[in-house]
């Protein structure tokens, strides 16, 4: 199949598709605080001292009777939510496909998601069991509502668009991370003067994180619209395993597509073990303060945002292909660069965190766009299930391994060193895969540049 042009589309089409790029934007806008904030700021060090505090003489909390170390809890509470949502996903997947109604299953999972994060504002003394709980149930609830969220990307953008409104829904997602971390630093550093504890204004934090996901859900639900399916049989939970195994049955007539989809897997699993458990090494291994922390992390935000928009530029120079290729080798260098980083030593981890933040944003909003051209018309929530059980179904093995290393070993340095080997195995996985040949089998028109 030769390239194909894209019909231009009438004035009403378009001025209707971007009334839903902008709501579409907004949900970015409403759930990337949860990732900020609570997985990747507070919740980890915070949880960690919780269990630490319920730990026995030797350092181990005991859940279900189980011996872990207070240091792992985190890692592995982090790794349960992804299996349950590996559970969770295909079945939302297969239903917004076969009824044609992505909102109502998306209103449900992002608030389901916010009210177990604002519950973690009773996360206190040694109630780390909560804390896990609480993380299990919003964390799977994420994974689900960002399923159905991307699934809507091949449908209200065409093709020539999707790499700049993938990067500037990710955009949108770091602005807004960015502009909460400020407020949650004011907070944090000035808690006595607002009269709050230390413990207490990380859990108003994390609570907080809840009420503006919820709350800013609400104007994608309200500009996002759903696509009637044709007439299918009905059924449960029963119906929703059979249509995923006969999607997966279907991926198998699309090689190519599973081919990105297990290099996607692989270095995403990398990005984000790196998302979730950067505070932790920053905070137990190089022992940098909580502000510190925030700062940091406020920092990626704010080069996120430049990065995304920059890396989406590139894409339409170079194609999105090598720029996601060239964003892994930056991984890799960075994060090599992060086990020698020394302790006690904020402006190395400063220029660590400038690292990842020119490559983070735009090496997942690319990815995204790029999978979106390889979903058979029609299939879009099933095959975004699929890719996010890759994004998140598959990212329990970085969380596992970092804790596990930590355990064997006892150093986060190690830790964060065993994740080097998935970039570079992602990397070398997508290079293999001819991208243009993919969109032309999944029957799609290939864009001029890719």
């Amino acid at each position: 199949m030769g390239t194909d042009t894209v019909r231009s589309p009438a004035p009403d089409e378009a001025a209707g598709r971007r009334r839903e790029q902008h709501g579409w934007y907004v949900y970015d806008w409403a759930c990337s605080v949860y990732s900020t904030t609570v997985v990747t700021v507070f919740l980890g060090p915070y949880l960690t001292s919780v269990a630490e505090a319920a730990a026995d003489a030797e350092g181990f909390v005991h859940p279900l009777g189980i011996p872990v170390r207070a240091g792992s809890f985190f890692a592995y509470a982090v790794s349960l939510s992804v299996i349950l949502a590996v559970v969770l996903m295909p079945l939302a997947g297969a239903a917004a496909d076969r009824t044609g109604r992505k909102k109502p299953l998306l209103a449900a999972a992002a608030y389901t998601g916010a009210a177990a994060t604002a519950g973690m504002f009773f996360l206190a003394g040694e109630r780390y069991l909560l804390g896990g709980l609480l993380l299990v149930v919003a964390n799977a609830a994420q994974s689900v509502a960002m399923m159905l969220y991307n699934a809507y990307l091949p449908q209200i953008a065409t093709p020539e668009e999707r790499d700049a409104v993938s990067s500037r829904g990710w955009a949108f997602g770091y602005a807004a991370g960015a502009l909460v971390l400020m407020a949650n630093l004011v907070l944090y550093t000035a808690h006595d003067s607002f009269g709050v504890s230390e413990g207490m204004a990380v859990r108003i934090c994390l609570a907080s994180a809840g009420l503006w996901w919820g709350a800013f859900t609400l104007v994608p639900l309200r500009r996002l619209r759903d696509r009637r399916a044709p007439a299918r049989e009905a059924g449960g939970a029963v119906s929703g395993f059979r249509q995923l195994a006969a999607t997966l049955r279907d991926m198998r007539r699309h090689p190519l597509t599973l081919a990105f989809l297990l290099a996607y897997l692989v270095y995403n699993d990398g990005i984000q073990t790196v998302i979730s458990q950067a505070s932790l090494y920053g905070s137990k291994e190089l022992g940098l303060g909580q502000s510190t922390l925030i700062v940091a992390v406020l920092l990626v935000q704010v080069l996120a945002v430049a990065g995304a928009l920059a890396l989406g530029r590139l894409a339409r120079t170079y194609g999105a292909k090598r720029t996601v290729l060239g964003s892994l080798v930056a991984w890799t260098l960075t994060l090599a660069a992060g086990y020698f980083l020394p302790a006690n030593a904020p402006v190395w981890f400063f220029v660590l965190a400038a690292g990842i933040g020119l490559v983070l944003g735009g090496s997942q909003a690319l990815s995204r766009s790029l999978f979106s051209h390889m979903v058979p018309p029609g299939k879009e929530a099933e095959y975004f299930s699929a890719y996010e059980l890759s994004d998140r179904g598959m990212s329990w093995l970085g969380p596992l391994l970092f804790g596990l290393t930590y355990q064997v070993t006892g150093s986060y340095r190690d830790a964060i060193l065993s994740l080097v080997g998935f970039f570079v195995l992602g990397f070398v996985l997508l290079a293999r895969v001819p991208v243009r040949r993919a969109i032309a089998d999944a029957g799609n028109p290939v864009p001029e540049r890719i």
